[in-house]
């Protein structure tokens, strides 16, 4: 789940360099895609499934719960032997499928643990918040950081990298030298960091753990592949950065409230992303809060008053 199109269109789903939903495509030799057809806002042209593996494979995010896509999935797998269901993180546009997938071909589902939040609620915070979160993922077998899941000719490496949710997970492939990032790292969009599903400061660690990895390519959970990775992860952690200056910068002019400040920070931002900026923001003010930059009337809130500490 994602805010903004990086390449600055109005509607991210109809950015025509988005790769299409709906087909499968033979990305290397061992690496195919299938994008489920949920294209949207905040998931680009769909959520991406991923065939690893030829014969014996591992289908990583097998998306939202969508029979058609399982069937679409499973058509092109005729002959062949799922090993695994691989989960990079519990949010209802990668995991539900998991479940309808492990019910067609009995595969284990491994990867991420059963969703869990950054905090849990705060009084006047709303319950819609969270309401992206699969609560029904119960992993058959739950990977912490180093662990791995194989099969011929293929390995995956579980890296902890929670922010987006407090269970995200990418996934090394070092027989190609990728990494498959989930929703962590995407070339076309910033990543939603959402309390209480997110956290920023997690999300920015995380961040930091993938700045100087090797490998020359991600396979994202939306959009085409990040390239030059190294430099990419860079510039996400300077955007990130430029952020917080930018809304340190509104409470030092006054500003004291997520609405005012989404304002003027994302001018020009469609109406249908404003929530989700406001989120965005609010995750920063969290985490400059829990820093002492940044004080609140109260427990931090979307609605709650902040101002300089």
């Amino acid at each position: 789940m994602t805010l903004s199109s990086a390449s600055g269109q109005d509607n991210p789903a109809l950015d025509p360099s988005l790769p299409a939903n709906g087909r499968l495509e033979q990305l290397t030799p061992l690496v195919r895609r299938r994008i489920c057809t949920n294209a949207g806002p905040f998931t680009a042209s769909g959520t991406c499934s991923y065939i690893v593996g030829q014969g014996r494979v591992a289908v990583i995010d097998p998306g939202p719960e969508d029979p058609m896509h399982v069937d679409a999935l499973l058509e092109v797998l005729a002959g062949e032997t799922v090993d695994a269901i691989v989960v990079t993180h519990t949010h209802r546009d990668h995991s539900p499928g998991a479940r309808l997938l492990q019910a067609r071909t009995g595969a284990p589902i491994v990867g991420c643990g059963p969703h869990r939040a950054a905090r849990g609620l705060a009084e006047g915070e709303l319950p819609a918040l969270d309401a992206s979160a699969d609560r029904q993922h119960q992993p058959d077998r739950a990977l912490r950081e180093g662990e791995a899941v194989s099969g011929p000719g293929w390995t995956l490496i579980a890296l902890e990298t929670p922010g987006h949710t407090m269970n995200h997970l990418a996934f090394a492939f070092p027989e190609e030298n990728a990494l498959f990032s989930g929703d962590h790292v995407m070339a076309w969009s910033t990543t939603v960091v959402a309390p209480p599903d997110g956290s920023m400061r997690a999300y920015m660690a995380s961040l930091e753990r993938l700045r100087d990895r090797t490998e020359t390519v991600f396979w994202p959970g939306h959009g085409g592949p990040v390239r030059d990775p190294r430099r990419f992860v860079r510039g996400l952690a300077a955007h990130r950065r430029q952020r917080e200056a930018a809304i340190r910068a509104r409470l030092a002019a006054g500003d004291r409230e997520i609405g005012a400040i989404v304002a003027a920070v994302y001018q020009g931002l469609r109406p249908a992303l404003r929530g989700a900026a406001a989120l965005s923001v609010f995750a920063h003010l969290e985490d400059m809060v829990e820093r002492g930059l940044v004080q609140a009337d109260g427990p931090p809130t979307l609605h709650a008053r902040f101002a300089p500490a």
